[in-house]
């Protein structure tokens, strides 16, 4: 009797254990579940002022390029011939004027050539005096039948040589006496000194470069514009320039547009003219160009603080039926100065878009916009707690 008391106590034991076992982890599960459960969405509010509708605007066109600024009239004084540069008048920034005197070199070359073909010219002339004379003796003879006819074509062919051997000595003369000219230092335009390539004492050799001479009343901008823009410009269409250094933009045009592409860049060159009388800019200055060509028709456009990009992809959010929409569009002008973007594909009139980018949006998620004077919550401390409901 007493074994099986013992024995009937520990089973009793063994059961009233276990049940308390079943027990804490039923309770332990349920606190669990109740844990894990998901409270509602809360949905996501936004101001009148960060929710706008696309509007019908026109996006005028725009093309831009940029380069140096270059002066086309610009010349070098060059050596005509080999000698010592004695003195020069003019440095770099001296202003010169057409035909001023630059300074001296030593023209002694030209001058012994100058003179060699006068004594060549001399004795040409010469020449041509002995064969009239010869020429004439013989048409004496000829007449009284003392010589052949054929001496006296003979005499006439030496005088006819004879005269045209003195109009070669005479332009030759010519010749050296031109180049003895050009070979003064003599400005051929109007402007600035740019440059000094030699110093006098030097020894020069010809076409050696003396000076460089700008004339800055005239400046060129040339640049290269795409294949699939250049068709919108023409010569003579008005161009804003923005040069560096200066605030305000200057008035340019198109002066010439290259008539093929460059190889290996599918551009072609666009080249402006700007006038610049005052000299107030100077060539090698950075500029950039920009031609607004007009718009004939209205377009459907965003700020482009609504689009943005993902996988390669142009997006904006979207508010339908009280929810988050993603949608991909294709856009297609932009508008810099206005800040709008044209849309193309993917938005009607009617769409109310997000204004501006927001971080840990979630498609689906539900969203309204405030109406009057309610205040709204942030939309990134609403995205936050979106976030805490993960």
């Amino acid at each position: 009797m007493r074994k099986q008391w013992l024995y009937g106590g520990a089973a009793a034991l063994v059961l009233m254990g276990g049940a308390g076992v079943a027990v804490w982890t039923t309770k332990g599960e349920s606190g669990k579940g109740a844990a894990q459960g998901k409270p509602e969405s809360v949905a996501l509010e936004f101001r009148p002022t960060e929710v706008v509708t696309p509007l019908q605007a026109a996006m005028p066109g725009l093309i831009e390029f940029s380069g140096p600024l270059v002066a086309p009239g610009t010349v070098i004084v060059r050596s005509k011939s080999a000698g010592t540069l004695l003195s020069l008048a003019v440095g770099e920034g001296s202003r010169v004027h057409a035909g001023q005197a630059l300074g001296q070199a030593d023209l002694v070359e030209q001058r012994l050539r100058v003179a060699e073909r006068l004594a060549s010219l001399e004795s040409a002339r010469a020449q041509l005096v002995q064969a009239e004379r010869h020429h004439k003796a013989n048409e004496g003879l000829a007449a009284q039948n003392f010589i052949a006819p054929t001496a006296l074509e003979t005499s006439r062919a030496a005088l006819q040589a004879a005269r045209a051997q003195l109009q070669v000595a005479q332009a030759q003369l010519d010749t050296s006496e031109v180049g003895l000219r050009q070979a003064a230092l003599v400005s051929p335009i109007s402007g600035v000194v740019a440059k000094r390539h030699a110093l006098p004492s030097e020894k020069l050799t010809a076409e050696q470069p003396i000076l460089t001479i700008v004339d800055l009343s005239r400046l060129e901008l040339a640049g290269l514009v795409g294949t699939h823009e250049v068709s919108r410009l023409q010569p003579g269409m008005p161009v804003q320039v923005r040069i560096e250094g200066v605030e305000q933009p200057v008035q340019a045009h198109i002066a010439r547009i290259a008539p093929a592409a460059e190889p290996g860049t599918r551009s072609i060159g666009v080249t402006l003219e700007l006038a610049n009388p005052k000299e107030q800019f100077r060539a090698g200055q950075y500029a950039v160009a920009r031609v607004e060509l007009p718009d004939e028709r209205e377009r459907l456009t965003v700020p482009q603080t609504a689009v943005s990009s993902n996988a390669g992809q142009e997006q904006v959010w979207l508010i339908e039926q009280g929810a988050l929409v993603r949608r991909i569009i294709t856009t297609g002008r932009r508008d810099a100065r206005e800040g709008r973007v044209e849309v193309l594909q993917g938005l009607s009139p009617e769409s109310q878009v997000l204004a501006a980018r927001y971080d840990n949006l979630r498609e689906g998620s539900k969203a309204t916009v405030l109406a009057g004077k309610q205040r709204a919550a942030v939309a990134s401390a609403a995205s936050g707690a979106a976030r805490a409901q993960q």
